[in-house]
């Protein structure tokens, strides 16, 4: 047997880190697999590899080395088989790893440590099929590199489909019973405001009637005044004690405050149908502005008079869209801009800052130069107090992982899903004020 030359790299002795295998989650990188830290020089010998890996049945490949810098890595079945191939013994085993290393320079799959399990294994199985049993090096760091055994990736990765399919399944089963109540509750405020819109139309039916009937009294008293010379003592006190010059003034002011009360009432029932609504089955071109307004009468009390809200409306054409599903959106994000506003509210007052502003823009324009036409909604506030981690907590409000689930989360997905247009958060840095925007792209076709 040869005798290894004092000369030669040392080889290490194989460690194993078990990594977090037992609590694995969906979002489990390769860092939480059970990896094997095992390198060796180009000039150590093969028959000390094979006896590393004679003691060691579980290690699936050693990491090349040429002085200290990574080179490739030497699976265990390859250097059977090399091993096996006429004289492969007097060729491989009693030489350095170096000529095994020149006829074998496949370079293999090298992944880093924070690659999440799901997606490694997809990349994993993208390899040409003589390669699938080949072990993956897992990039620690610039220069570390682990070994990760494929059958460990792959029970992993079954076991997250696993986990996957059950949060589907409970997911689903919660969104049948969420979709039930809100059926339910569509429902009974459908005819909660059926019952509020026939006592409205009765009212507003007859608004018109008694506003002609007292018109036309008052004219028959003034009449009545004129052609008597001498007014009676009896009615000059009875008008005195009715005020009658009051209510001949205010009658008309009455009857006008009545009917915007009527008018009021009839379009908060009618937002209430609209946003209840249960949308068909296609698309149907719908008109966003008075969306918008439904939605904003409804919100009308948390609106307080320190909240402005600026309407910039552009030229719209009637957008095929599911209306009842926007209006949720809009509801969303609006509540969100009213809670932040609101919690800053006591502040500002404090500071002697700009009152507190809800922007909305609507314009028809182009964003990816084809010519294709896009309707954009731009719901802003003028948060100044927005920091960097509330804004990245807005962006991973937008993630639509199995086990978040947001009203921003919907937002997204009825925008980006429902609607195949772009759900977009950016914010506007200016040098008196900072500005959030919510905007929604919806195409036109």
């Amino acid at each position: 047997m040869f005798t290894k030359s004092e000369s030669r790299s040392p080889l290490s002795i194989p460690v194993l880190s078990s990594g977090n295998a037992q609590s694995i989650q969906l979002e489990s990188t390769l860092k939480d697999l059970p990896l094997f830290d095992f390198a060796a020089e180009l000039d150590v010998l093969g028959t000390e590899v094979a006896q590393i890996f004679e003691q060691h049945s579980l290690l699936p490949g050693v990491i090349l080395k040429e002085h200290g810098r990574f080179l490739g890595m030497l699976p265990r079945h390859r250097l059977l088989e090399y091993l096996l191939r006429p004289y492969g013994i007097d060729l491989f085993l009693d030489k350095p790893l170096r000529i095994l290393y020149s006829y074998d320079r496949t370079s293999p799959l090298i992944l880093g440590g924070d690659t999440p399990i799901l997606s490694a294994a997809q990349q994993a199985l993208r390899r040409p099929f003589e390669r699938l049993s080949d072990p993956i090096v897992v990039r620690i760091d610039s220069d570390q590199y682990r070994i990760l055994d494929p059958h460990e990736l792959n029970i992993a990765y079954w076991q997250l489909r696993g986990i996957e399919t059950q949060v589907r399944v409970e997911r689903f089963q919660l969104q049948m019973v969420q979709s039930e109540k809100m059926a339910s509750l569509g429902r009974l405020v459908d005819g909660v405001s059926h019952e509020i819109l026939d006592p409205v139309s009765f009212i507003w039916g007859n608004l018109s009637h008694i506003a002609e009937y007292s018109k036309s009294l008052l004219e028959i008293i003034n009449v009545y005044e004129k052609c008597i010379v001498q007014e009676p003592q009896k009615i000059t006190d009875l008008k005195d004690a009715i005020e009658f010059d009051y209510i001949r003034e205010d009658l008309p002011k009455t009857l006008d405050s009545i009917r915007t009360g009527a008018e009021r009432l009839s379009k908060l029932a009618n937002s209430l149908q609209n946003f209840c609504h249960i949308d068909e089955v296609y698309a149907r071109p719908a008109n966003l502005h008075e969306c918008l307004d439904s939605v904003l009468l409804l919100l009308k009390s948390r609106l307080s008079s320190e909240i402005q809200v600026v309407k910039n409306y552009g030229h719209l054409p009637p957008v095929p869209c599911f209306i009842s599903q926007l209006s949720q959106v809009f509801m969303n994000i609006l509540n969100r801009s009213i809670d932040s506003l609101l919690n800053q509210a006591a502040r500002r007052e404090m500071q002697d800052a700009e009152p507190p502003r809800i922007t909305i823009a609507t314009e028809v324009c182009s964003i990816d130069g084809t010519g294709k036409r896009w309707v954009s909604i731009q719901i802003a506030d003028n948060n100044t107090e927005m920091s960097i981690d509330a804004e990245n907590q807005l962006m991973q409000a937008f993630s639509t992982d199995l086990v978040r689930e947001t009203s921003l989360a919907m937002s997204y997905r009825i925008v980006t899903g429902r609607h195949s247009g772009k759900f977009r958060f950016y914010s506007n840095i200016e040098p008196s004020s900072r500005t959030t925007v919510f905007e929604i792209l919806l195409p036109l076709n």
